[in-house]
């Protein structure tokens, strides 16, 4: 075998990204947030990119016309130049889509203050004018002013008594150990007994029950202080008491008993429920109605009256006490109706508008290359390259929502239960594009409809086949079982054999155990769980 160095010539294959797909790829996969963060990074590293506000801009420049107008119709001379025509105006056209104007490197003349009449005169110009007036009284107290200001008006005008403060606004979130602090410090306790609601408080969880044993408080107690579970208990009881009421309990029966038991004698029905809730809560909860009317010999009514009894009482104190700070989803895209069609159309509140600074491209000399000169030169192609991609990825979120609601107008018109099959394949095709793309563009992606704001994702599902030989969405299916579950008789709640039979009647052919997925899926007990008296 010969070793020697050689030239020889192959042809091959191969699959490279280019630095520009592989940022086309990343901006497409992007959620809202996330992009308005690569945004925010592109404009603070690149030199090249700034923001700017359209609306502004023709604003400026139709405050300008309207001034070069005035100017000419002021001047006899040019008054004649004028025709009906120059004072037409063109409407605006309907957003249809993400504009390629707003991704050019526009090119603007340097704004110069002076020319445009903006001008800020400095404050020793200011001074030698007779800008100052002389019977400026000065010498006058706060009272006087103060006094004659409108009523509402002073150090907290402009501010609602209901309005949110900004200390309020910007204040951590509430919990379930801070509001039972709150009111610890309001009481006499020993420093023992201070100790020991700490450690309560300590071992409670969000929904407000108690975790920790009564033994491990002791444990976790100063051996010289020798603490009785009798004075833990105690301090425990209190703690029960404070507000909200049954804060700190071990399970939910103790719970619901000492909410019961705070309770007036003349309420109707406390005796049986406290009965229930001490007894024969296990029955209770798998609702088995006749084996306690049977044992407690007690009527129907009766035990309804201490069911609603029972239900009024919060099982979970401290749920409501966890404040959260909601997290708010903005939609990529916005679906509304007009001249009767359903129009598709990016959600302008994040379409960023970004270009090439005109005043910084203007430095870029051809002939010149100087490290400078290279370096802006590189700035000026990333920043381009930037913009392709945005532009790129609008235009195609802009093209899948639009098939995407193409195919599910039904679903606009009539809800869930219009619902049709759809796959990515199906996109993929219409588009043009390969399905990973089509995962990439949907994947937490949001769009806004008249039936509320949903995942792109969602509008795809898959499809079970009914007696006529057609296709049925597996949305659709869900939302036909949630009809069928809220009709139904309370008393005799329908089991999953009866919904695949009731949903076989209706051409629609799946088996018990889908009906029992879908129904899982959307939260909903089983039969035995959903049965009521009334």
């Amino acid at each position: 075998m010969s070793m020697r160095p050689s030239l020889t010539l192959k042809i091959g294959q191969q699959l490279r990204m280019t630095p520009q797909l592989q940022q086309a790829i990343k901006l497409l996969q992007l959620s809202t947030l996330d992009l308005q963060q690569e945004i925010q990074a592109a404009l603070d590293s690149n030199l090249m990119l700034e923001e700017f506000d359209d609306s502004a801009e023709t604003a400026a420049a139709s405050d300008a016309d309207t001034l070069d107008e005035t100017t000419r119709l002021d001047d006899p001379s040019e008054a004649h130049h004028l025709d009906d025509a120059d004072l037409e105006q063109t409407p605006n056209a309907d957003f249809e889509g993400p504009s390629a104007n707003e991704f050019e490197t526009l090119v603007a003349e340097p704004h110069d203050q002076e020319l445009d009449g903006d001008r800020i005169s400095d404050a020793s110009e200011l001074l030698q004018t007779d800008a100052l007036n002389d019977d400026l009284p000065v010498d006058s107290i706060w009272e006087d002013v103060y006094d004659s200001l409108p009523t509402g008006l002073g150090a907290g005008a402009g501010f609602d008594e209901d309005s949110e403060s900004f200390d309020a606004r910007n204040s951590p979130q509430g919990t379930v150990q801070s509001h039972l602090l709150e009111q610890i410090n309001l009481l006499n306790f020993t420093e023992s007994d201070e100790v020991i609601a700490l450690h309560i408080i300590d071992g409670l969880d969000q929904e407000g029950m108690l975790r920790l044993e009564l033994q491990e408080i002791q444990e976790a107690m100063p051996v010289d202080w020798d603490v009785q579970i009798e004075e833990i208990e105690a301090v425990l009881h209190l703690i029960q008491h404070l507000d909200p009421l049954g804060i700190a309990a071990r399970d939910l029966g103790e719970c619901l008993l000492i909410q019961l038991q705070s309770l007036p004698n003349t309420v109707d029905a406390k005796l049986l429920a406290i009965t229930l809730i001490t007894d024969h809560l296990a029955s209770l909860g798998n609702r088995d109605f006749a084996f306690l009317i049977k044992h407690l010999h007690v009527s129907e009514a009766q035990l309804q009256s201490a069911i609603e009894l029972i239900q009024t009482l919060n099982p979970k104190p401290g749920a409501g006490l966890n404040e959260v700070a909601p997290q708010y989803v903005v939609p990529d895209v916005v679906v509304t109706k007009k001249n009767n069609r359903w129009t598709v159309e990016l959600n302008p509140a994040i379409n960023a508008k970004i270009r090439v600074n005109p005043e910084y491209s203007a430095l870029i000399k051809r002939n010149d290359s100087s490290p400078d000169q290279a370096y802006l030169r590189d700035q000026m192609q990333e920043a381009r390259w930037f913009i392709k991609s945005l532009q790129q990825r609008n235009d195609t979120l802009l093209r899948v929502s639009t098939k995407i609601m193409e195919v599910q107008a039904g679903f606009l018109d009539h809800g869930d239960s219009a619902m049709k099959p759809l796959v990515l394949h199906d996109i993929a095709e219409d588009v043009g594009l390969h399905e990973s793309t089509i995962s990439r563009v949907t994947t937490q992606k949001y769009i806004d409809t008249p039936r509320g704001v949903y995942e792109l994702k969602y509008f795809f599902s898959s499809h079970v086949s009914s007696h006529s030989g057609g296709e049925v969405s597996s949305t659709a299916i869900r939302a036909k079982i949630k009809l069928l579950i809220s009709q139904e008789n309370t008393r005799k709640p329908l089991s999953d054999s009866k919904l695949a039979h009731l949903l076989a009647e209706d051409n629609i052919n799946v088996a018990r155990r889908t009906v029992a997925k879908y129904r899982e899926a959307l939260m909903i007990p089983p039969s035995n769980e959903r049965k009521q008296l009334s």
